[in-house]
């Protein structure tokens, strides 16, 4: 069974002065344009699950056009991820403690809630010969399965080329990080996280970019459910559920979750209700080719 899943979320962006992070953000601004994606698409030769997608209230990424440049925004100092802070004199139902999500314990970025409205993701290809080819089977069905659970709810195309791809999935162990009392701790699943600032078709955007790391050392079932759980954080739920029947619980009960329990989707519903500035056009210079820096960490 896979251990306990930090709230994990890599910050190695290039820190500038805070001046230019609250310019970037009063250029975006919020953005509460229609979706104009086609939905749960297909790519790299999958199937995406019909579901009911969830309804729009940000910018369309576009097309997944592979990135010609890409830069870590200027951010002030500081976690990339802090906890969120709903006031409850703008909306009290929202600030409300609710049985039937953890919003409160979701986690947001300087810039707002780090999502998109349609997602773009690679999923390592088989690449090896047999006997090896046998393990990396399981592992890429089993993942494409936790994929196409959220397929059912978010508008989601694969892609072949992950310069395409907000989100990639890589067949690879974590390595191990501090836990709480400074001893080195191993998991199965990890995603880290970082906010860039990417030229597409010609046109700039800020994008979070997610690189997930699942072991194959696992069973076919642990595999899928810690897929399933790390997409969570790739697709914005940044924070855990404190309920082992939840994909998103902190620590994982007796039986693999392999489906998305109602908290899950109530909770991603609510996130997905929430204004983002991110996907929406920069009108600034697009960053050229020279800036480009590695999308994952």
């Amino acid at each position: 069974m896979p251990p306990s899943r930090p709230a994990a979320a890599t910050a190695g962006l290039t820190v500038l002065v805070v001046g230019l992070a609250l310019q970037l953000a009063a250029n975006l601004g919020p953005n509460r344009g229609p979706n104009t994606g086609t939905g749960g698409g297909t790519g790299g030769g999958a199937r995406a699950d019909a579901g009911t997608h969830l309804p729009a209230t940000g910018a369309d990424s576009g097309s997944c056009s592979p990135a010609s440049a890409s830069r870590p925004l200027p951010l002030p100092a500081g976690p990339l991820l802090q906890p969120a802070s709903i006031p409850a004199a703008v909306n009290p139902a929202a600030a409300a403690p609710a049985n039937g999500d953890y919003r409160q314990q979701l986690s947001t970025t300087a810039l707002g809630w780090p999502r998109l409205e349609r997602w773009c993701v690679w999923l390592e290809p088989v690449n090896a010969s047999e006997p090896a080819a046998l393990w990396e089977q399981r592992w890429w069905q089993a993942s494409q399965l936790a994929l196409q659970r959220w397929q059912r709810l978010l508008p989601i195309e694969r892609v072949d080329d992950p310069a395409a791809a907000q989100i990639r999935l890589l067949r690879r162990r974590p390595p191990r990080q501090p836990g709480p009392d400074g001893r080195l701790r191993a998991s199965h699943g990890r995603a880290n996280l970082q906010l860039l600032e990417v030229t597409r078709a010609g046109q700039s955007r800020v994008e979070p970019s997610v690189e997930v790391l699942i072991s194959p050392g696992q069973r076919p079932q642990a595999i899928e459910a810690t897929a399933l759980h790390e997409l969570g954080h790739a697709f914005g739920l940044w924070g855990h559920s404190d309920r082992a029947e939840d994909a998103m619980a902190a620590v994982p009960g007796a039986a693999p979750v392999l489906e998305l329990s109602p908290r899950d989707r109530a909770t991603l519903r609510w996130l997905y209700g929430q204004p983002t500035r991110f996907g929406a056009p920069l009108q600034a210079e697009p960053v050229r080719a020279a800036g480009k820096q590695p999308a994952g960490s």
